[in-house]
């Protein structure tokens, strides 16, 4: 684990893991915004983590592979430590890659579960545990409006989304303390996947029920509104134009390629 870390700080401070690139980086800027030091976390992007801190008031990054069996505790102890006024966490780092619903892919789900389940639902558990109680804490799931309009494709990828979707109400039962929140953010698609072309996505960002494309900033400004805690804990916040309301049987990558022939 290799992190640059700002002085000691009681400030509220978030972690937000993936925050390096696409996502996860306009999570960053929106908190940065709104005042809070951001903890960067990341796999292997040192140098996008370093530039994007570099722009920011209040930041730091720290690197750590999510997939290794100790990584989300050695994580949450290492932010705890560094930053006492960590109160929120975002679990916004995720592997999104192809298989086939006729036959699961072993390598390709073992790594599915272990980073986009496994991790965020150890590190929310950790971050609840050795995290200050001082104040509200707010753990935020990213998960994918898939949960609630799901499809054949990218097998491994969905059931892993379907499994931290189930941590969501277990944790806000069992894990919070007074005050304390987690939240589900479910964004539909919003930036280039897997092998899509700039164009094919923007024509297939448009299968939602309000044919516009959602933004990357639209999930970044609902990641901070959840922060504030005004909604049950548990709640899961879809944002992505309707797009989950719908019933696809396939993902849209493929559903704009099929269009088209």
């Amino acid at each position: 684990m290799r992190a640059v870390a700002a002085p000691l700080s009681s400030s509220p401070a978030v972690l937000v893991t993936g925050g390096a690139e696409r996502i996860g980086a306009a999570i960053v800027r929106a908190f940065a915004a709104a005042g809070w030091h951001t903890v960067i976390h990341y796999r292997s992007s040192s140098k996008e983590a370093d530039a994007l801190a570099a722009e920011l008031p209040s930041a730091s990054t720290i690197a750590c592979d999510l997939f290794e069996d100790d990584a989300p505790l050695h994580l949450a102890r290492a932010v705890a430590h560094r930053h006492p006024g960590w109160c929120a966490l975002v679990n916004c780092a995720s592997v999104f890659v192809p298989d086939d619903v006729r036959e699961l892919d072993g390598d390709t789900f073992d790594e599915a579960v272990r980073v986009n389940a496994r991790a965020p639902a150890q590190l929310a558990q950790a971050f609840l545990r050795h995290t200050a109680r001082s104040q509200p804490r707010r753990v935020i799931q990213v998960t994918d409006q898939k949960i609630a309009n799901s499809n054949p494709d990218f097998f491994s990828y969905t059931m892993s989304k379907f499994a931290l979707h189930s941590t969501i109400e277990m944790l806000a039962k069992g894990a919070c303390e007074a005050g304390d929140r987690v939240y589900g953010l479910a964004p539909g698609a919003i930036l280039p996947s897997h092998d899509q072309t700039i164009e094919e996505a923007q024509r297939s960002h448009l299968f939602n029920l309000l044919e516009r494309r959602t933004e990357a900033d639209e999930i970044a400004d609902a990641a901070v509104f959840l922060s504030y805690g005004w909604l049950a804990s548990g709640t899961t916040l879809f944002v992505d134009s309707g797009q989950h309301l719908l019933d696809q049987d396939r993902d849209v990558i493929y559903l704009e390629r099929e269009a088209r022939t």
